[in-house]
Order: C-alpha cells, then structure tokens, then sequence
C-alpha cells in the first residue's frame, strides 16, 4: 500500500475492503473470556454475535468503527452498500441485547476493560452521524458500557501509563468523543476532572518508549487526551510544560518511528501501530497548538516520517491485519 498523507478515495477503498474482510472472519481468534465452568466453554461467534471476528473483540469493534467512518467520509465507494448491508444485518436488538448481556456477568466485569470499552463509544459516536437506525439500536449497549465507565472511574485511583491496551489516556480521549456527541454532560465532566487528576501536574515527560510491546505512545496519548479536555490555551500551557524541549527534537524517541522486525509476530507487530499513532498524536496536537507555535513545523513532519513508515505495511500479515488500518484512519483523517 502506498504512503500518502491524506485519505484519498482510493485509499479508502483500499481500507474498507481490508475490514470487510476479516469483520466476519471468526477464526483464528484470541478470546478475553473468563469462564467459571463448563457451561462457559463457547465459541467467539456464540459469545458475540457481532463482534466475533478481527481476531478479537476489540478489534472487531475499531474495525466497524473504521467502516462507519469511511462510509460517512466516502459514501459513494464501491463497498459502500457491503458495509451498509453488514450494519443492517449485525446491529439487530437481539444481537446487541446478546453484547450486553454478555457483559452484564460478573465474569466480565473487567472485560475488555478500559480499552474495548473507549473503542464501543466511539463506534457508537460514529453510527450517531449516519442517516440510518444503527445508533438507535445500538444505544443500549453503549449506554451499559458508559455506565460501567461511570462506575469504574471514581475508583480508578491511579492511571495506568502504558502503551498498550490498558492505557487510561486513550480510554478518557475516545471515551470524551462519546460524551460530546451523546451531550452526556456527566460522563464528559468525569472524565475531565480525571484527566487533571491524574496527569494535570506532570511535566519534563522522559519519554523512556518505546517498549517492544507498545502501540501506543504513552507520552503523545497523555498529550492527545489532554488535548481533548482542556481548552485550546489551557492546553498549549500543559503541553510545553509537559514537554518543553520537544521544539528541539526533544525527547528524540517521540520524533523517530520504531523499527518493526518481525511483522509475522503479533507483539512485535504493535510496533506498526505506535508509529501510526503517533502519526495521530502529532497532527492533532499540531492542528490545537496556535500557528506560530514552534512545534508546527516540528510535530508535522514527525508525524510524516511516522505515518511514511507503517501505513504501506497495514496488509501482509493478519497479525497486523486485523487492526492497523483503524489506526492508519486515525492518523489519515488527524487535524
């Protein structure tokens, strides 16, 4: 796949037929399923009928979150009416009423915790915006997992400062799109009043990334959800504290894409992942911070190099597959 730095329709085309793809594609399939018996010995497809393919759940869910976007940015594309015919037939009320059961277990009460859930949300923020009945339909199940997120927080006394799955930075940023669209007032001030709590005071970030497990940044999603809950100018203030030579190149991991080595190996494979996110990170923050700030020219073209390195790798192997080409929207679609 080609490297350019905007979603042309091609592009997304390209995009949408990898997700049609592997959405329906049950196996292989990694479960997050806690079993306390016999009677829980299912298959992915049993267990969720709508999220039963891209390897896992939550891949499964980013993977219709890309489709929704892409047939909202492209509506006339070629798999146009296979993602409609897709939605129609997987967004039914029993198949959510089976999602939401599912996790209304006590054996799931950490499922898919808080990655999977930031990621429905946000689904579910993107079918708000289609002239079509999916997001009614699928309400009820966001509004469980917004409750859970609302139950889980308050609680949450520390945040978790990784670059995978459990990070709460990324969790609070998509969780905020969510609240935003929904105007869940109460949701959004929660997670703000986290987000101050838990990173409000950090400054001098090492940046110490990446590790060889990371698709995330754990400095520029810090910096990307801050950037989603603080006003513009509040924002500028936090960001050159939090990183105050980054206008010189400064931590130099942030501004140079990891080295992938092995693309067949899930793990390692994540590596494609933190370079498109980054890409998604440093648009963003490019496109808040005022013109005339030295970052621009800066966060730019490490968001070129970073994007440059992994998107013409989104295909090739199902390890990377199944999931990269939601993080190349983001990082395509960015400020």
């Amino acid at each position: 796949m080609s490297s350019p730095s905007v979603l042309t329709a091609d592009l997304a085309a390209k995009l949408a037929a990898i997700a049609l793809g592997h959405v329906n594609q049950e196996y292989p399939n990694k479960l997050d399923h806690m079993m306390s018996g016999p009677q829980d010995v299912r298959g992915p497809k049993d267990l969720h009928p709508i999220f039963f393919g891209s390897f896992d759940w939550h891949s499964c869910v980013h993977s219709h979150w890309l489709l929704a976007s892409l047939l909202r940015l492209h509506p006339e594309m070629p798999q146009a009416p296979a993602i409609r015919s897709l939605f129609d037939h997987a967004f039914t009320t029993e198949k959510i009423e089976a999602e939401r059961s599912y996790i209304s277990a006590e054996t799931a009460r950490s499922f898919s915790r808080p990655y999977g859930w930031a990621w429905l949300l946000k689904l579910h923020a993107e079918l708000a915006d289609h002239d079509a009945p999916w997001a009614v339909t699928f309400e009820p199940l966001a509004t469980a997992f917004a409750d859970r997120l609302k139950a889980f927080l308050p609680k949450c006394d520390y945040p978790i400062r990784t670059g995978v799955h459990s990070s709460t930075a990324f969790a609070l940023a998509l969780s905020a799109d969510y609240a935003r669209v929904v105007e869940d007032h109460h949701l959004l001030a929660l997670l703000k009043a986290k987000g101050l709590e838990w990173y409000g005071q950090d400054q001098a970030c090492q940046a110490w990334e990446p590790s060889g497990d990371d698709f995330l940044s754990p400095a520029l999603m810090e910096a990307e959800c801050m950037r989603r809950l603080m006003t513009r100018e509040d924002f500028r203030v936090w960001f050159d504290r939090f990183l105050p030579d980054a206008a010189s190149g400064t931590p130099q991991a942030l501004f140079h894409p990891a080295q992938v080595s092995d693309r067949t190996d899930g793990k390692i494979a994540h590596l494609d992942g933190l370079n498109l996110s980054r890409a998604w990170c440093w648009r963003s923050i490019a496109a808040t911070l005022p013109v005339s700030h030295p970052m621009q020219t800066v966060a730019r073209e490490a968001a070129e190099r970073h994007l440059t390195a992994s998107l013409a790798h989104v295909t090739g192997d199902y390890m990377g597959e199944h999931w990269l080409a939601s993080y190349a929207l983001l990082a395509l679609t960015a400020g």
